[in-house]
């Protein structure tokens, strides 16, 4: 794919996801693994949870990192400056065409009850994205073991009242994943190293080879 075209590709896709996506950043998850795993298949699903763990780890909008990142992965700066031009514009545009009539606008009943429509679309959405990324994780004991020790941390929190930020959220995520990965390598040092034998068949064709060895002599 040329260069201009795979631009206009990653202007076109990010504005049409920054058009449609409402209720924030996390809305937008959905989408982006529906168009560049599913669709395009330009990243991995590995890759692209990596990529959610960096963009909600970085300052700024979780929406706006990702597109970032994807852009950049795929057409280098000049990717990356499209992307993220393109999934702000939309935003930009409507909210500047509010603004001009901003009271009249939410003096209007129906698009209230229109955006609580929404709302629990992007609900949705969401629960289905991630969902979707929890059924498609390893399924290895040590990641089955990561996932609950981590969901129980949360789930303490919560039951606790600890409010945290999000980015607490992930340096406890990224502390447990340390733990039980220096558990798993401790016990797998401490296990006995074992001499791997010669199979029998193998021994017995050298054996042959070596009784030839002698009747040529």
């Amino acid at each position: 794919m040329k260069k201009s075209k795979l631009l206009w590709t990653i202007f076109a896709t990010f504005f049409k996801i920054g058009l449609f996506t409402f209720g924030g950043g996390y809305a937008m998850i959905a989408l982006l693994e529906r168009e560049f795993i599913g669709k395009k298949q330009w990243i991995k699903n590995d890759e692209f949870l990596d990529m959610l763990a960096i963009a909600e780890s970085t300052p700024g909008p979780i929406a706006i990192n990702m597109a970032t990142y994807i852009g950049y992965s795929q057409a280098g700066f000049l990717g990356s400056f499209f992307a993220t031009l393109a999934v702000c514009l939309p935003s930009f545009i409507i909210i500047f065409a509010i603004s001009l009539f901003f009271d009249k606008f939410l003096a209007l009943k129906l698009v209230g009850y229109a955006f609580r429509g929404i709302q629990a679309c992007v609900t949705f959405l969401i629960l289905q994205a991630g969902l979707k990324m929890l059924k498609e994780m390893k399924k290895g004991v040590m990641e089955i073991i990561l996932f609950t020790l981590t969901v129980g941390c949360f789930v303490a929190f919560t039951l606790f009242a600890v409010d945290f930020s999000s980015i607490f959220y992930i340096l406890i995520g990224a502390v447990v994943g340390l733990v039980v990965y220096l558990i798993f390598d401790f016990k797998k040092r401490k296990k006995p190293m074992l001499i791997e034998e010669e199979p029998p068949c193998a021994r017995e064709k050298l054996q042959v080879e070596d009784e030839k060895e002698d009747e040529e002599r």
